[in-house]
């Protein structure tokens, strides 16, 4: 499915995994992040996450070759809104950010696969609560939560 704003449709090299980036790349989101995928999990206690997944390279980095916690923020943002998408099938286009916390854990690491795993915690009319974790392999980078508000209907 290919909306206004993002590119969601099945990836051919990564079975099971779908495509997350905008369709712009002249934006954000392609000039900096580069190619992100997402998919839909259930975690062993039930609960369905969106995990979101980056693939950091040098551009990526920061003076001690890991990933620069800015990337890493960037990536806990974007994946709130994949999650609202994929999840509750949400307007991420026309949503924003209202406040995001980070505790940052671990430092990332270039040529391995980043991911956000993030799960809803409540929707309401105008808002979307979301929490989760950055991992990388069995390390965890940073624990967020984050609000979204929905678009205004016009």
């Amino acid at each position: 499915m290919t909306d206004q704003a993002f590119r969601y449709e099945p990836a051919e090299d990564h079975p099971g995994w779908f495509t997350w980036n905008l369709t712009d790349e002249t934006r954000f989101n392609g000039q900096t992040m580069g190619r992100m995928l997402t998919r839909i999990e259930e975690r062993g206690d039930g609960v369905r996450v969106a995990r979101l997944r980056m693939f950091p390279e040098r551009r990526h980095s920061n003076l001690l070759e890991a990933v620069h916690g800015g990337i890493t923020l960037a990536l806990i943002d974007i994946s709130l809104f994949s999650a609202m998408r994929t999840l509750l099938s949400g307007d991420a286009a026309g949503s924003v950010t209202l406040d995001l916390s980070t505790q940052f854990i671990g430092a990332g690491r270039l040529g391995e696969p980043l991911d956000a795993v993030v799960e809803v915690l409540r929707e309401t009319g105008r808002l979307v609560f979301l929490r989760g974790l950055v991992e990388q392999g069995d390390d965890i980078i940073a624990a967020f939560n984050g609000t979204i508000r929905k678009p205004t209907k016009r």
